[in-house]
C-alpha cells in the first residue's frame, strides 16, 4: 500500500526557515528518521516545501484559468512537506508516524492519505469511447 504522509503547515513554517539552532536539531533527528524508513524499505520519496508565499495556484472554471499568487491561508490547511511510503497497511504507516520527530517547533500535525491503486478501479464502469456515442 502506498501512502502520502503530509506534514501540515503551521504559522511558523509559513514564515520561512526557523531558528538555526532548532533547524539543526530537527534536521539531524529527521535525517535519522528518514534513514530508519529507508533501512526498513518504506521510504520512496521525501521533501520539504517552501512557504506558500513562494507558490501559485491555478484556478479552473470551465475553459478559463486564473493564476493566484501566494501566500495562502489558513496555514493549517496547507502542506509544508511530504513523504511517499510503501507500507503493508495503514496501521504500519501510523506506527511510523508516531516515531517521527515533531517536524515543527511547536504543535503540529501529520496526515496520512492512501494513494489510489489500480485495484481500486477494477469495479469502475469502463469509460465510453468516442465510437460508442
Amino acid at each position: 500500500m502506498r501512502v502520502m504522509v503530509l506534514v501540515k503547515a503551521t504559522e511558523d513554517s509559513e514564515r520561512g526557515l526557523p531558528a538555526k539552532e532548532w533547524m539543526a536539531e530537527m534536521m539531524a533527528a529527521m535525517g535519522k528518521f528518514n534513514d530508519d524508513l529507508r533501512d526498513a524499505g518504506i521510504l520512496v520519496m521525501a521533501d520539504g516545501l517552501k512557504p506558500s508565499s513562494h507558490g501559485k495556484r491555478v484556478a479552473f472554471d470551465g475553459p478559463g484559468r486564473s493564476v493566484i499568487d501566494g501566500p495562502f491561508a489558513p496555514a493549517a490547511a496547507l502542506v509544508a512537506g511530504f513523504w511517499l511510503w510503501e507500507v503493508k497497511d495503514m496501521a504500519e504507516a501510523v506506527a511510523w508516524v508516531k516515531r517521527c520527530p515533531n517536524p515543527m517547533p511547536g504543535p503540529s500535525e501529520i496526515e496520512i492519505r492512501p494513494l489510489y491503486e489500480m485495484a481500486d478501479f477494477e469495479d469502475a464502469p469502463a469509460p465510453e469511447s468516442a465510437g460508442d456515442r
